[in-house]
This record gives structure tokens, C-alpha cells and sequence, in this order.
């Protein structure tokens, strides 16, 4: 017999179980050819004699190894590693094209991107310390010992599993059931099951609604400047995207009105509460008149409420989607915000029949989402968890922006500019055009802080310099440093008159 007690050793200091390495030695033994197929394994009783662990112990690891196919059970007879191991080897079908690497261009023509929209995938070699993002939360705070409390308790059930796939295309019926009151309580927004559909975060939600409501040369309306990626969307659609100026009431309703007269207009993307990049909150009296004109005018809103549940100087106005809106909006939220981004579940509120062809189009991209986590999620809603974290991160959030704006008086004064947000996690920054963001991004990178260039806001020839300085996933030594880092690699270029 071969020496097991030299062969397998054991390390209690190491987060695998005993009985996991001891089913590995075993599995490498027989992969090296060590411990032959077709040859029979020391009794349980013996190995674990030999190894000293307990007889359960080995048990486990013969059970581990059996469950993997490489060993069987003879009965009267013991354990033995089975004749044809389940280890199986590709077969080469083409030795001349054996080791063929994909290079960076394709010979047959596909339908590209706008240039724009192309992100680089090469590796990022530069290691941050630190990050400003334009406007995460902070996910050393979300309440995720929680969240894995309830999703390791759905994975010990076995119902969990017993459903059908199809049934899951708009979310856990446990969610969207849950999501009613929620909705009802927070927004006051009146619906049911079958108006909600649960998504991969916000962005999906915009990509489906804009797919069913858009056809290539239709106009739709969004702010300037404005949500980037949402736009390019549109434009990858085939739509024409008609850019309206953003003031500080949020975006301009006579000039939208102007537009409807000369234009059939589909469709109107709008941030009302805290509006990306500039993070103004859109006027009641705006909001009002943003409703008639989608009833006399006949296009539809879709109402992307992504951090509705922030706000630290005054109560949120209520959504466009709970007033009178006729069915016209469509209403876009995420939960990716309140939680962390990591956690990819975003939501879309609207008719039945709109939800249920949404629900189509999201089969045909993503069968179904994580049933499991949306399960856990409603948990946590239910019993009140989420509330409470909300509240206590709104305060840690408020006091965070309060002390950016100190360090950008304090270290950056005359240099940028900024209006107070009433809420949110970004703080839309203007820089003096004589100070290039494009520049202070290379300087700060070298010392361990990325910050974007300011590019991605820019239009038309349009320069902002302007960056949103995402708050709440730093801490306040982190954003001290951050805005230290941006002062001391400030670059002077005095503008051409």
C-alpha cells in the first residue's frame, strides 16, 4: 500500500476544510499517475488512521472525489478510482490551424459603433489609491452581511430552484410584489405586478424602453449636457437626439414646447431629481408643464429616477410618474445606487402591455436575472433593513458633500466653481477654462488619483471642463487628499482671447 501518510499532509491554518485537501491530494495523486485507475483506496477507517483525522472526515472526501466521478464504490470490496477517469482532452481537428490567436481586426464587415461610444479593453496597468467616480455609493457601507444572510438561506431551500425559467424573464414575482407598497410608500407611484420588470441596473431599463419606443430617424428630446451614455443609446438606435439647455429649474419646457410644433417628437429622457451631470432637481412648475405637453403632443417620458432615495437639505418632489401622466411615463429606477454597484438590479415601472414586450426584448439578451438575490432583496425590504440603511447613510453622505465643499473652497478656490446639490452623490465641478481638466487627470493619476478628463460631457465643439466629483464613495481623509491631489497638479494654460 502506498505510504498516504507521506503523501497527503494537512494545513489547519488554511481556509480550505480537511476533508477538501485531502480530497485534492487524492485527486492530484491519481491525475500524476501516482495512484492508479482501476486500484482500490485505504478503507476509511485505515486513512484515517493514517492521515489522524477523524473517520467522518474521509468520509467527506470519498464522497467529494465520488460526486466528481473519479472514484466508485464496489460493495464488500471498498473504493476504487473507476477504469476510465472523467479527465477529458480536447481532440485537435486542424493541426495547420492548431494555435491560431485572435489579432485586433475582423476581415468580414460588422456594423460598428459610433467611434465615440468604442471603450478601450486593453488592461489598465496604473494601480489607483484613489478613484473619483461620478457618483457611486460607497459599498464598505452597504448592508451586504445582510443581504448574504438572506441569500444563503434561499440557497438551503430547495423550492428555490423549482421554477420556471420562463416565469422569471420580468424578476421575482417576490420583488415585484414587494415593490408595490415600496413604490407606493417612497414615491407614490400605483402599481402592480404586471407593471414592473426587473432589470440588470438603470442602463438596461433605458436600452429596452428605447428600443420599444424608438425607430431609427424618430427625435427624441434629452437635456444639455446630459446623461452620455443614455444618448449614445438613442443614437446607436438610429435616432435623432435633440439636445435641450439645462438651467437650474432643470430643462428648458418652452424650448421643448418650441420643439413639439415643428417636430413629431417621440420620445422625452429626463433626470428630475438631481439631473446627470449637473445635478439640478427639475421645477415643480416644469414638471407640470412637461405632462401637458406629453398629453397634447402625444410622446412618451421616460423618467430615469436613479437616486431618488438621496437627499440631505429638503424632501424629494414626488416623480412625474405618480401624477396624472395617462400611461405616458416610464419610469427607471435602481436599487445599484442605494446598495452598491456591484449589486446589478435596476427597475422599470409602466403599462402592462408596454412591461410585457419590454419582458420579450429582455429574453432575448438576458433570459432571467438572479432570482435568488431579488428574492433576498425583497427580504430586506420587507422587514425594514433597507430603510434604515438609507437613513443612516444619508447622513454620512450629507456630511461627506458638506466636507467636499469645504475642500474645494479651501483648496481650490477661484479656480472652480459648483452650485450645492440638495441631494445625490456628485457635485457637478467647473473648472476655469485656463486650468484643462484633460491635464490636472494626468498629473493626479501619477500620484494615485483617477479623476476623468471631462471629455465624455463634452458636445458639438461644446467644452464644459467639468467633472462630477462623486462624494459618497470616498471618506473624508479620502476626499481631503483627493482635492489636495487635483490642487497640486493644477496646470496653468492661459486661453487664447
Amino acid at each position: 500500500m502506498l505510504p498516504f501518510d507521506t503523501l497527503i499532509t494537512i494545513d489547519k491554518t488554511l481556509s480550505v476544510s480537511v476533508y477538501q485537501q485531502i480530497a485534492n491530494q487524492i485527486l492530484m495523486l491519481i491525475k500524476n499517475g501516482i495512484v492508479k485507475s482501476g486500484s482500490y483506496l485505504p478503507g476509511t477507517r485505515e486513512l484515517a488512521r493514517m492521515v489522524v483525522v477523524h473517520r467522518k472526515t474521509i468520509i467527506a472526501a470519498y464522497n467529494e472525489l465520488s460526486a466528481q466521478g473519479w472514484i466508485t464504490v464496489i460493495p464488500q470490496k471498498g473504493f476504487i478510482v473507476v477504469p476510465n477517469l472523467p479527465e477529458v482532452q480536447p481532440q485537435q481537428w486542424d493541426q495547420q490551424k492548431a494555435g491560431f490567436a485572435y489579432e485586433s481586426s475582423m476581415p468580414s464587415p460588422f456594423y460598428k459603433t459610433n467611434q465615440y461610444g468604442v471603450i478601450p479593453l486593453a488592461s489598465d496597468t496604473m494601480v489607483h489609491e484613489l478613484i473619483i467616480d461620478d457618483g457611486h455609493p460607497d459599498m464598505r457601507l452597504a448592508p451586504m452581511d445582510l443581504l448574504n444572510r438572506e441569500y444563503r438561506s434561499r440557497l438551503k431551500k430547495v423550492q428555490t430552484f423549482k421554477r420556471v425559467s420562463a416565469t422569471l424573464a420580468a424578476g421575482s414575482f417576490n420583488l415585484r410584489e414587494t415593490m408595490i407598497s415600496h413604490m407606493a410608500q417612497t414615491r407614490g407611484l400605483q402599481a402592480q405586478a404586471s407593471n414592473i420588470m426587473m432589470t440588470h441596473g438603470a442602463q438596461m431599463s433605458i436600452y429596452i424602453a428605447a428600443s420599444l419606443l424608438l425607430k431609427p430617424g424618430d427625435n427624441v428630446i434629452v437635456g444639455e449636457p446630459g446623461y452620455f451614455v443614455a444618448n449614445q443609446v438613442f443614437e446607436s438606435l438610429g435616432a435623432n437626439v435633440i439636445r435641450m439647455p439645462v438651467d437650474q429649474d432643470g430643462i428648458n419646457t418652452d424650448l421643448i414646447a418650441t420643439a413639439c410644433q415643428k417636430l413629431n417628437i417621440r420620445m422625452l429622457y429626463l433626470v428630475p431629481h438631481h439631473h446627470h451631470p449637473t445635478t439640478v432637481t427639475l421645477s415643480p412648475q416644469r414638471r407640470m408643464r412637461i405632462l401637458e405637453l406629453a398629453e397634447e403632443h402625444n410622446f412618451t417620458i421616460v423618467e430615469d429616477d436613479y437616486d431618488y432615495d438621496f437627499h440631505y437639505s429638503s424632501s424629494p418632489y414626488l416623480p412625474l410618474a405618480s401624477g396624472n401622466h395617462q400611461n405616458r411615463v416610464v419610469y427607471i429606477g435602481s436599487f445599484s445606487k442605494s446598495l452598491s454597484t456591484s449589486i446589478r438590479i435596476g427597475f422599470m415601472i409602466a403599462s402592462a402591455d408596454f412591461i410585457a414586450h419590454a419582458v420579450h426584448i429582455r429574453r432575448l439578451i438576458d433570459l432571467k436575472g438572479d432570482h435568488i438575490m431579488e428574492d433576498s432583496l425583497a427580504a430586506l425590504i420587507e422587514n425594514g433593513d433597507i430603510n434604515r440603511y438609507l437613513k443612516k447613510n444619508n447622513k454620512i453622505y450629507k456630511e461627506r458633500r458638506d466636507h467636499l465643499i469645504k475642500m474645494l473652497d479651501t483648496y481650490l478656490k477661484g479656480i472652480v466653481s459648483y452650485e450645492k446639490p440638495d441631494g445625490g452623490m456628485a457635485i457637478w465641478v467647473k473648472f476655469d477654462p485656463n486650468y484643462p481638466i484633460e491635464q490636472i487627470s494626468i498629473k493626479a493619476a501619477k500620484q494615485g488619483l483617477y479623476m476623468n478628463n471631462g471629455k465624455l460631457f463634452d458636445n458639438n465643439g461644446v467644452s464644459y471642463n467639468a467633472i462630477r466629483f462623486g462624494f459618497a464613495s470616498l471618506t473624508l481623509p479620502e476626499i481631503t487628499k483627493a482635492v489636495q491631489i487635483i490642487s497640486s497638479s493644477l496646470v496653468l494654460t492661459l486661453q487664447p482671447k
